[in-house]
């Protein structure tokens, strides 16, 4: 009976978050996007190895814009959101050399249905440009090739019963040519682990993935995750707080892959939770790379859900590799 009570309550919430919509202006299909950059306390927000360097806004009379759930950095100082309405968005990075953004859809056949192109999470392979898209609802990954065409899809029987709302959420291609998958759904109602799969290679091959368990903290769900250098990943989790409006709980984790074993539990090591000034709201992106200064950026950007409330935020954030926590030694 409690478990009913609560999916009741649940289920409400989500509805008054869609029912409180932003009122939309008057579309407008040129390639148009706005980056206003917040201001913040200069001495705000630093979280452990982590440091926000600077938050923008962006906001778009395009149609395709919004909903970003997926964030990719490119050559030429570029980024490339994908939206859980299976649009893409191009643009160049804040702080670099400005160029007309580009959008775009990701499903050459077009299905309408949100269910049918809901992307969810990217990751891509430096080496030949290849980008992989994860499908929540159809549970189904898509291989496509650097200009976005697709060269292959398929629906994966590993994640058979994923939620049409908790499927892939977070997926990442390590160096190495493995993937992981992390399943925003869990395994029992309200618990803390989260159904994931690590694959030997590329998931669209038919490979069959290895199932183990995620270990995501209480009431958090991981929402993206990237690889660093030193091949560990960061991984975004979030949490709903009530009452409505929707707001979040952000915090971040790293995990190292090495440590993965079939059937068993991953553990993530907690670097924190945004606070304490941080610009808050529905994280659902996060990209990392190396910049030409040596330093290493962590790209977030939010899925603002079309609701009042919430906005499309993008933050860059400096990563302190020396104060990251050290390295596990393998066994043995």
């Amino acid at each position: 009976m409690r478990r009913r009570v609560l999916a009741l309550l649940i289920a409400l919430g989500l509805g008054l978050a869609t029912w409180l919509r932003s009122t939309p202006l008057p579309s407008d299909d040129r390639p148009n996007l706005t980056l206003e950059r917040l201001t913040l306390d200069p001495t705000c927000c630093r979280l452990g190895p982590l440091r926000l360097e600077a938050a923008w806004q962006l906001t778009s009379r395009h149609s395709a814009f919004g909903g970003y759930s997926a964030l990719l950095t490119e050559p030429q100082g570029r980024l490339l959101a994908f939206s859980d309405r299976g649009y893409y968005l191009e643009f160049s990075k804040p702080d670099g050399p400005a160029r007309p953004p580009r959008f775009g859809v990701t499903l050459t056949d077009r299905r309408q249905l949100k269910n049918n192109r809901d992307v969810e999470s990217a990751t891509r392979d430096p080496r030949t440009g290849q980008i992989w898209l994860a499908l929540e609802g159809r549970n189904a990954i898509a291989r496509h090739d650097a200009e976005l065409r697709r060269e292959a899809f398929r629906e994966e029987r590993d994640w058979k019963g994923w939620s049409n709302n908790a499927g892939a959420e977070a997926m990442v291609r390590l160096t190495d040519g493995r993937f992981v998958v992390l399943c925003e759904c869990r395994n029992s109602w309200l618990g803390a682990q989260h159904p994931a799969f690590l694959y030997a290679s590329d998931p669209t091959s038919g490979i069959k993935g290895q199932a183990f368990t995620f270990e995501g903290g209480d009431g958090y769900r991981p929402t993206d995750m990237a690889e660093l250098p030193d091949g560990r990943v960061l991984i975004l989790a979030r949490r709903l707080l009530w009452p409505m409006p929707a707001r979040f709980a952000i915090k971040v984790l790293i995990a190292d892959p090495a440590e993965i074993r079939p059937g068993q539990v991953w553990n993530a090591k907690e670097l924190g939770e945004l606070s304490g000034g941080w610009p808050v709201d529905n994280y659902e992106g996060l990209a990392i790379e190396r910049q030409a200064d040596g330093s290493l950026i962590a790209w977030i950007i939010s899925d603002e859900n079309g609701a009042a409330s919430q906005r499309v935020l993008l933050l860059k954030v400096a990563i302190d590799e020396a104060r990251l926590p050290p390295k596990q030694k393998a066994p043995g």
